[in-house]
């Protein structure tokens, strides 16, 4: 089984409850393909570097996920598809990085404070 980090990008309008039922479409995906969810993480909206489709903004879900390669030409098949998403990405990784939250408000709070003093 290859490990892999997986986002995917919705459009700035979609609402909380829509992208809760992103990542549950997503990960009945992935389990239907004998594939397993290690970590999920909403990252929330933020800003885009450039205007993809008329978006400033993208609501991030990152997935952290075990399966093969069948899985992921699937996922990536069903995501093209769908007028909700921007982008998605999927990366290929030797191990995962479980205790690092990258876009929690207290990581992003402390690094302002360094930042000022």
């Amino acid at each position: 089984m290859n490990l892999y980090e997986h986002t995917i990008i919705a459009k700035q309008d979609t609402s909380p409850s829509e992208v809760k039922q992103l990542t549950e479409k997503y990960s009945k995906i992935v389990e239907k393909h004998n594939g397993e969810i290690i970590k999920t993480e909403n990252w929330g909206l933020l800003n885009l570097s450039y205007i993809i489709k008329k978006n400033k903004k993208g609501s991030y879900i990152h997935f952290k996920i075990k399966g093969n390669g069948n899985l992921i030409l699937e996922l990536e098949k069903n995501e093209s598809l769908d007028k909700k998403l921007l982008r998605f990405l999927t990366v290929k990784v030797k191990k995962f990085d479980l205790e690092t939250e990258y876009f929690s408000k207290r990581i992003v709070n402390e690094k302002k404070e360094i930042t000022k003093n």
